[in-house]
């Protein structure tokens, strides 16, 4: 304590020092409940180390924490600059602690979902439902995922050292099935950084890994990410852990029961009109964002368009239509044809290179696996299962012979260390999920989106629609 402090103390009446003293107490105490619940919580019973600190914020005051303070009258610059330094540093270590164990703001930025969540909502993402994640990167900077943006210099915002191993703290709620979910991609261990979608192993597969790895001006540098600092990516949990599913003519069956109806469920039409062009009213009636209004060349694409019974000479109009729409749609008399976008369109499915003969409308069936599971494995399953095996439970795999080896011995079964989850998006045939890329480990889960507190059309002007006021704090789940 200082001289002047003392002096000071003189002059205060000891009924007073004694109201202080009670309050600064009451605060300690307060304070040190909450922080001990904390590590309770966390499970980290080293920071009780740091409670002594507490105690002298607020009682025996030995470090001076407010030093900058006395300068209020003497060195206004010093007082105004420390204040300013004080109070963002407050705010950055709350934001970290905030986002890192409460809540994170998210922003939808593609159509996979809609028509449940739309391009522009801003979701508020509770990480305590499920259960918040000790962070395998601790050190890193608030609100910054994984690269600072350019105008900051670029480069990573977290340090990789040190690194700590996946824990999740209790959560109030479990994931269920057609739950959405916020969770990081699985597939952004290694990102190629001016190419990021598709996703680094579908570039390797369809170019080769030597040509992805070296030409850099098409490819950019490859770079590797923690779990905790991949994409966040928000889908629908439509099989959990321990189910089978599949997909018979886009219908999703769970252990043998068709999905229930979900709202806003969207698929790829491709529609013929009588040779009338549809106006920019009509599409956006049938709420068809601008982006995904494409018309189609029918002489670029005439054997595709032929084989679709379609007349390349009349306006072929490609776009994602709810049921809703498309029955609103089919009541135009201008239209002709409406044909659902064949199979395949959509390419190649998860897993690339495994013989299934599976598309994106049909698939598997496939089994979701579940902590402590067993299964039998052969060299015809083993690409169903190799990334889990190898990459999200760190295993070493080889193949000789046509026989598995994990860890160096003979592998005919094996059991899994975590619970796995089937994501997809509600827009069946413009989303990347699960069919492409295959399982979410439970440790790449995120959150659960609570509701939606900001939402903004991109296709609109702001006075003219820009914000969806009848989005405001809805539900998020639905």
């Amino acid at each position: 304590m200082t001289k002047n402090e003392t002096e000071t103390r003189k002059h205060i009446p000891l009924n007073k020092l004694n109201t202080v003293a009670k309050k600064q107490w009451i605060k300690c105490t307060i304070w040190s409940i909450i922080y001990i619940l904390f590590i309770v919580w966390v499970g980290n019973f080293w920071w009780l180390f740091l409670l002594p600190f507490i105690f002298d914020l607020f009682i025996t005051k030995y470090i001076p924490y407010d030093w900058w303070k006395k300068y209020k009258t003497t060195n206004k610059t010093l007082y105004t600059i420390c204040s300013w330094v004080d109070a963002i540093v407050f705010a950055l270590i709350a934001v970290y602690f905030i986002n890192l164990y409460l809540f994170q703001n998210y922003q939808i930025p593609t159509s996979s979902l809609e028509k449940s969540l739309l391009v522009g909502d801003f979701l508020f993402v509770s990480k305590a439902s499920y259960g918040p994640r000790i962070p395998n990167t601790p050190l890193s900077f608030p609100l910054v995922q994984h690269t600072f943006p350019n105008w900051l210099g670029g480069g990573k915002s977290y340090i990789e050292k040190p690194h700590w191993d996946y824990k999740r703290l209790k959560g109030f709620d479990s994931i269920e099935r057609n739950d959405i979910v916020v969770f990081n991609f699985p597939a952004g261990d290694t990102v190629a950084t001016l190419q990021q979608n598709p996703d680094y192993y579908t570039l390797c597969y369809y170019n080769g890994r030597q040509i992805v790895t070296t030409n850099k001006n098409v490819f950019g540098d490859i770079v590797y990410r923690p779990v905790d600092r991949r994409e966040n990516y928000v889908k629908r949990c439509v099989a959990i852990a321990g189910d089978s599913l599949q997909i018979i003519n886009n219908q999703i069956y769970v252990n043998g029961q068709p999905q229930e109806k979900i709202e806003g469920i969207q698929y790829n039409y491709f529609v013929q009109t009588d040779g009338t062009f549809l106006n920019s009213h009509f599409l956006e009636s049938l709420n068809i964002s601008v982006d995904d209004r494409q018309k189609i060349n029918g002489y670029a694409l005439q054997k595709e368009v032929e084989y679709m019974g379609l007349n390349p000479e009349l306006p072929i109009y490609h776009f994602p239509l709810t049921a809703e729409s498309k029955n609103k749609l089919a009541q135009n008399r201008h239209i002709i044809k409406i044909i659902t976008e064949p199979e395949w369109f959509g390419g190649e499915v998860f897993p690339l290179g495994g013989n299934t003969q599976w598309t994106r409308d049909n698939f598997g069936p496939i089994y979701i696996p579940k902590k402590g599971a067993t299964i039998a494995l052969t060299i015809n399953e083993l690409p169903i299962y190799e990334r889990i095996i190898r990459n999200y439970e760190e295993n070493e795999l080889t193949i000789q012979d046509s026989t598995i080896y994990i860890n160096g011995e003979i592998a005919d079964t094996y059991t899994f260390k975590m619970d796995y989850y089937w994501m997809m998006g509600d827009n069946r045939h413009k989303s990347s999920d699960s069919r492409y890329w295959g399982y979410v480990p439970e440790d790449h889960i995120v959150g659960r989106p609570v509701f939606i507190w900001l939402s903004l059309n991109k296709d609109k002007t702001l006075f003219n629609g820009k914000i969806r006021w009848k989005r405001f704090f809805k539900n998020a789940e639905y």
